[in-house]
């Protein structure tokens, strides 16, 4: 057996290698699930739909999925033009310290301008967290992947600060938290019974303007060539700076949104985790979601759900917390593994000298 490279891309792993990773998460997933005495089948059936057995439970979905799907988004658009943004986890917080200033300051006084006011000041931290990576690859070339990392603990540091210090309530009994937001500064509830709220129509619409951009858009087509060969864009007259500028700016308003989202939202104040690692399960969502925004959409929702069953799982079947991010971790690594088949195949040996590919 050896692997040799395709004469061009597979169009059919590009689709199958998805559906590859989640069979073979779902067997790892089994594994740990007999590990622990469970009968892997029974326990795996339980862990994916026990979570949505009531409204309340398709609620959390819709709440968990949305800012998956937002961020997700985000980052497809730069990633198909080849920038690699791993810095939304930090572009959310951020998001969330310019949106919390305006809540926490202008919020008490009430009225309609403020969850607007902080939903523009949560895009524009995004944008400004990511401009840094941006300047710095555009300046002096360097990596975006690691600036826009270190970046995400900075962020977290700073939110920290501020919660732990001058953001803390002072009738929280010492608990890191600030105070409750005033109503005017949280999304209205969409379902009844439920804490799903109108964040979640952020990622719908992320997912209808995503795909006009990505498919319709001359913006969208530069991207794209940019991604494929930096030197056929520029010969195109295409400026290679320019969708550096626009793939990292565009992820970080996406993702300073999806801040808002969770303190406006579900949280309703500010915690020093307002995100339980949106920004790099997004990653997993984009590339599993193939960049394509229905994709997106229906990888988020995947996602949310190993979120939700993960927290059963340790009520139900007596699983460590730990399992989510297990799941998660092992989804991507099946991701990038099968990957490889897109552009190599797998040829087979006999003893007789002929061979068969897959």
């Amino acid at each position: 057996m050896r692997i040799e490279p395709r004469l061009k891309p597979s169009k059919l792993m590009v689709w199958l290698s998805p559906v590859l990773s989640l069979l073979l998460t779902a067997v790892v997933a089994m594994m740990l699930f007999a590990s622990a005495g469970h009968n892997p089948l029974e326990a795996l059936v339980t862990f994916l739909t026990a979570p949505l057995v009531d409204l309340y439970g398709l609620g959390e979905l819709l709440i968990k999925a949305a800012p998956l799907v937002l961020i997700g988004i985000g980052l497809a658009i730069g990633f198909r033009a080849g920038i690699w943004n791993v810095g939304a986890e930090g572009q959310l917080t951020v998001g969330v310290i310019f949106s919390g200033y305006v809540a926490l300051h202008y919020g008490p006084a009430g009225g309609g301008w403020i969850l607007p006011a902080m939903i523009v000041a949560g895009a524009i931290g995004g944008m400004v967290w990511a401009a840094i990576p941006a300047f710095l690859r555009v300046k002096f070339n360097a990596s975006e992947i690691l600036v826009s990392l270190m970046l995400n603990y900075v962020a977290g540091l700073w939110l920290s600060w501020l919660v732990f210090g001058a953001w803390r309530d002072p009738a929280g009994f010492n608990f890191p938290q600030s105070e409750p937001l005033a109503p005017d500064a949280l999304f209205p509830v969409l379902l009844e019974g439920t804490r799903a709220n109108a964040s979640v129509l952020f990622a719908l619409v992320a997912v209808a303007v995503g795909w006009v951009f990505m498919s319709r858009s001359f913006a969208g087509f530069q991207l794209k060539v940019t991604g494929l060969s930096e030197g056929a864009a520029r010969y195109a007259g295409f400026s290679v700076n320019r969708a550096v500028w626009l793939g990292l700016l565009v992820s970080g308003a996406v993702a300073g949104i999806a801040g808002v989202g969770e303190i406006a939202g579900p949280l309703g104040q500010i915690f020093p985790t307002a995100s339980p690692g949106y920004g790099y399960a997004a990653i997993i969502v984009a590339f599993l979601g193939r960049l394509n925004p229905i994709g997106i959409l229906l990888s988020g929702l995947l996602m949310a759900l190993l979120y939700l069953a993960g927290d059963l799982a340790q009520m139900s079947l007596g699983m460590p917390s730990s399992i989510t991010g297990l799941l998660q971790s092992t989804l991507l690594f099946f991701i990038l593994t099968t990957d490889v088949l897109v552009q190599y195949r797998i040829r087979l040996r006999t003893r007789a000298g002929q061979g068969a590919s897959a």
